[in-house]
């Protein structure tokens, strides 16, 4: 996915304010920016840029290049993490001829966004839509369950002449779960499974695997329902099959990628019986129906909707992936080589030993471009590196955190420990802030949408008497930033309402 970042044109000219940002810290740039980033990616102003009814000749909702007569005869349903807003949008824009409509949405999230100020993602008190909230702590629960039952039934009651409007976002498959017969889907040891088998193995697949997904797949082809599908997604290349374990698409192979992962990590006996069965009906399932034409999925919003944050810009990649330690180290180089830039000729010869081995990194990461991309960081400049994508944490510990925090930890120890070398001292030459976030306001089990870090948070952490690299063996990033400096270094946004990706920001600037 290139060109992932590619919605944000007004974002690098965003007001600042009152302040000036010659005036602002590093802290404060980075956390208006990102929260600039997430403004424009929320849910009601991407509906209200795909949606519309036009009236003229009859009325008629239209979405993209596609228009589908209505008369009174839209439903609607949806599930995921960004869906509340999104529902909210979509009754404002549908008016009366929306019917009836069942939303699945996280635990709380009502009571998040209300305490907010974010009542515009609410639902008005006399709405025909209902909303249930599930899923808490990101697991499949019997509220979830409930919604998914009622979300089947409503499509289930619709006929060829109704439309139903599908709405989804990043969810992981816990909004939306069916209870096959004989599967456990409340134990935590099938999760705990799962999430072994995803910490060692990038495949989304994994993330829909803790239950069999229902909602509109099956109904629409049994039913032949109209289906139109606004989807806001949080998966690299924004394939549809995948985004939130991709409901209304028909026939994806995601059973038998997940068994193959399962087995190539020889915890597929570690996984009930019953579960086993119902992957493997599903590999042998019915063939997708030839005629698929009544079903019509959108991304209306996706990763290409955050480039251009502010600053003189470097656009690093908008897919970021693999493991957190290996994207850490990336980073460490990068900021090296700026700083070295701002040596003076001095640092000639250093930074092309340092560009060499971002390229060779930049290889292993397959993140194209980057030779092209470094030719324009010029030491006259204060840098915003850019980047957009999902790192992965290899699970080996018990403690609390989330991808975006166990980043920033991480790229901090990585620079503590550049220090040491002849190209690292030069980092004491720049001004250096690191953040990494998660646009839906919440990464991993954790209040926190992710954290800030620099290049001096390894020592003066120590001086408080914390020790990085214990908590960094633990998975326990969260607890770090919550002790180090009464947690100022957290990312704290709530929840956005939205969820499109994991937001990179590093800010450089000579002292």
């Amino acid at each position: 996915m290139t060109s992932a970042l590619k919605a944000l044109p007004n974002i690098r000219r965003a007001g600042w304010g009152h302040a000036s940002p010659r005036h602002m810290s590093l802290w404060e740039h980075g956390l208006h920016l990102f929260r600039s980033a997430v403004g424009v990616v929320l849910p009601a102003p991407m509906m209200r840029r795909a949606l519309a009814l036009e009236t003229n000749g009859g009325t008629r909702l239209v979405v993209g290049d596609r228009a589908f007569p209505v008369r009174r005869n839209l439903h609607l349903v949806g599930f995921g993490k960004a869906v509340l807003g999104m529902a909210a949008a979509a009754e404002e824009i549908l008016g009366h001829h929306l019917i009836r409509g069942v939303v699945s949405v996280p635990h709380g999230i009502q009571a998040c966004l209300q305490q907010a100020g974010m009542e515009a993602m609410l639902l008005k008190p006399h709405s025909r839509i209902q909303v249930i909230e599930g899923a808490k702590h990101n697991l499949p629960d019997r509220e979830a369950l409930r919604a998914a039952s009622m979300i089947r039934e409503l499509a289930e009651g619709l006929t060829a002449d109704d439309l139903l409007l599908v709405l989804i976002s990043d969810g992981f498959s816990a909004l939306l779960p069916a209870a096959a017969p004989h599967t456990p889907l409340l134990r935590n040891e099938v999760s705990e499974v799962l999430c072994r088998a995803r910490g060692r193995e990038q495949s989304p697949a994994m993330a829909g695997a803790r239950s069999r997904v229902s909602g509109a797949a099956v109904t629409c082809h049994l039913f032949c329902l109209q289906v139109l599908s606004l989807i806001l997604s949080d998966v690299v290349g924004d394939p549809v099959d995948i985004i939130a374990s991709g409901p209304t698409v028909y026939g994806s192979p995601r059973a038998q990628d997940c068994l193959q992962i399962l087995t190539k990590y020889n915890l597929l006996s570690a996984v009930p019986a019953s579960v086993q069965m119902v992957l493997s009906r599903s590999v042998s399932g019915p063939p997708a129906p030839a005629d698929r034409s009544h079903v019509y999925n959108v991304v209306i919003g996706s990763r290409r909707q955050a480039e251009d944050l502010g600053y003189w810009t470097l656009i690093l990649s908008a897919a970021v992936c693999g493991d957190v330690s290996r994207v850490a180290e990336l980073y460490s180089q990068l900021i090296q080589f700026v700083c070295l830039g701002a040596a003076g000729p001095g640092g000639g010869a250093l930074r092309g030993q340092v560009r060499g081995a971002l390229l060779k990194l930049a290889t292993e990461l397959e993140i194209p471009g980057l030779k092209e991309a470094l030719q324009g960081l010029g030491p006259e400049r204060s840098v915003c590196l850019l980047a957009g994508g999902e790192t992965t944490v290899q699970l080996q510990g018990s403690g609390k955190g989330g991808r975006n925090q166990q980043l920033a930890l991480q790229v901090a120890l990585e620079l503590h420990r550049a220090k040491a070398t002849e190209a690292g001292s030069f980092l004491g030459r720049c001004e250096v802030l690191f953040l990494s976030g998660g646009t839906d306001g919440q990464d991993g089990p954790t209040e926190a949408a992710g954290a800030f870090s620099s290049p001096e948070l390894v020592e003066k952490a120590s001086r408080e008497g914390l020790d990085v690299e214990k908590f960094l063996s633990n998975n326990d990033s969260y607890t770090f930033f919550s002790k180090f400096q009464s947690g100022h270094h957290l990312l704290l946004t709530g929840l956005t309402g939205t969820n499109v990706m994991d937001l990179q920001v590093v800010l450089i600037r000579a002292r």
